[in-house]
């Protein structure tokens, strides 16, 4: 009778101890019945039912860490970008995230290049170089909404890097060495402009001072000529004497020349400063 129990105990001990199931804290599990999906098993001790019952998958609840290779973007100028994303994922329908899609991970990481591919593309270079934030939000509105359907939540998405591609890198310092080099085409022939202007504007101010002072030199010549006139109304003796002394003094600088070699003087110079005055 004893060994009848055990020979009828034990089948029913070897079937609870394979029906028990313990999940570990940030998994879980999810069970087939007879082929089609009967439960999800919570972490903790589990009792199911081995001969129909089957877990299927095995799906953690943490968050999901998914890094996007890097792959080469074109802009909407037709520039070449290198540029790489990480997604941070959460599993918040686990029926959904099993039956919905073959593979969640990969069917995430491919949404997520092409999702960053048609944003970019709709960029210009500078734009898409320097709109890491602008990128990162439509990023995960593009990707959000597929998720759901997955049971799959979208956390975090962040750009890793974005940056040029060797040759666009290549041929950005070209254009910006053209770029300086016009630049200081520009000033030096702004200076040189400046510099004309202001030789032009001191020619201008040396020539007005010029005419200012020849002005003045001849108001005060024909004032003198005045003075003079009125000196000699009633006698021509200070006429004489001014005539023969600026006479004097021409024939001196006159001598005075690197190029004279022989001066001629009247030998009556008393008389013929009288004769440029008049005979009175």
């Amino acid at each position: 009778m004893l060994s009848f129990l055990i020979v009828l105990l034990f089948p029913v001990a070897v079937g609870i101890w394979l029906g028990v199931r313990i999940v570990p804290q940030g998994e879980e599990w999810v069970v087939e019945r007879l082929g089609r999906f009967h439960r999800v098993l919570e972490p903790g001790l589990n009792i199911i039912f081995p001969i129909i019952d089957q877990v299927r998958y095995k799906v953690t609840t943490k968050d999901i860490i998914l890094d996007v290779p890097e792959q080469e973007v074109i802009t909407r100028d037709n520039a070449v970008i290198l540029a790489n994303a990480i997604a941070f994922l959460k599993v918040t329908n686990i029926e959904r995230a099993v039956y919905g899609i073959e593979n969640f991970r990969e069917a995430m990481r491919n949404m997520v290049q092409t999702s960053l591919r048609s944003i970019i593309g709709g960029m210009d270079l500078n734009e898409a170089l320097s709109s890491r934030d602008r990128i990162k939000a439509e990023l995960k509105a593009a990707i959000a909404d597929e998720a759901v359907d997955w049971g799959l939540t979208v956390k975090s998405v962040e750009i890793q890097d974005i940056k040029p591609s060797a040759n666009m890198q290549q041929a950005m310092e070209m254009q910006a060495s053209a770029e300086r080099e016009r630049v200081a085409l520009v000033t030096r022939s702004e200076g040189e402009k400046q510099a004309i202007i202001l030789n032009a504007e001191a020619r201008l101010e040396a020539a007005r001072k010029d005419a200012e002072a020849q002005e003045v030199a001849a108001k005060a010549s024909a004032e003198s000529m005045r003075i003079i006139g009125d000196a000699v109304k009633d006698s021509n003796s200070s006429a004489t004497f001014l005539l023969g002394d600026r006479y004097i003094h021409a024939l001196q600088k006159l001598s005075e020349s690197d190029n004279s070699k022989l001066v001629l003087m009247p030998g009556d110079l008393i008389a013929a400063v009288k004769n440029l005055v008049g005979s009175k």
